[in-house]
């Protein structure tokens, strides 16, 4: 590998989503928040099961986060959703994910910071649960964003000011493809992991596992 392209490849900064990217949250841990989530709807606004859960689907639908829809229409506090709504009793035992993940991120050369719509306390919580905390030299998250989530321009903004380089030295991976659009708008590289057989023009790399990254991390240059 000539000097230069090894050298570009340590300056890139590979940007990571957490949920059903680097764990599978399907299975426990989205079912386990949206439950959470209703009942704080339920016991916030006076509503039964039935009519806060619709409310939840509602506001996610309208606004892009639930949170958001709470915070504009009852002025809820972020802060105070946030965290009661991301508790668990025992979650590295709700956590879903392949075991050679930390080998896989240790093979890619460059920067990693892991960009995240979830709090910070449940980000960290997971990443110490994967083993692959010491992997991330920052982890974004919507507190970091100001309440403002992914994929509002406002959030890569806060995260292109956070790293400290330019968008096109930033490989965004996602399970989102509507997250990976605003990121090539931008200028980014986008990695889309995911099992669809579709690829959108803003995809530039499509994999069905994120252990599959390091074989392919040159499609990105």
């Amino acid at each position: 590998m000539p000097p230069d392209q090894a050298g570009a490849r340590r300056r890139r900064v590979w940007v990571f989503d957490l949920d059903n990217t680097l764990h599978n949250a399907s299975p426990h841990i989205f079912p386990h928040i949206n439950r959470s989530m209703t009942a704080y709807v339920a016991e916030r606004l006076g509503l039964d099961e039935a009519a806060a859960s619709a409310l939840r689907v509602q506001y996610w639908r309208q606004y892009g986060a639930t949170m958001l829809g709470l915070r504009q229409r009852h002025g809820i506090d972020p802060h105070h959703f946030l965290w009661h709504t991301h508790q668990f009793e025992r979650l590295a035992d709700m956590v879903v994910a392949e075991r050679a993940l930390d080998h896989c991120l240790a093979r890619l050369p460059g920067r990693k910071v892991v960009f995240s719509n979830a709090p910070g306390h449940y980000a960290e919580a997971v990443l110490e649960a994967l083993g692959v905390a010491r992997r991330f030299e920052r982890v974004m998250c919507i507190e970091h964003m100001r309440y403002q989530p992914k994929p509002q321009p406002a959030a890569f903004r806060h995260l292109l000011a956070q790293v400290g380089v330019p968008a096109a030295r930033c490989v965004l991976v996602e399970d989102s493809d509507e997250n990976l659009r605003a990121a090539k708008r931008l200028g980014m590289r986008t990695v889309w992991v995911t099992r669809s057989r579709r690829r959108p023009a803003y995809v530039d790399v499509k994999l069905a596992s994120i252990l599959d990254l390091p074989r392919h991390a040159y499609l990105v240059d």
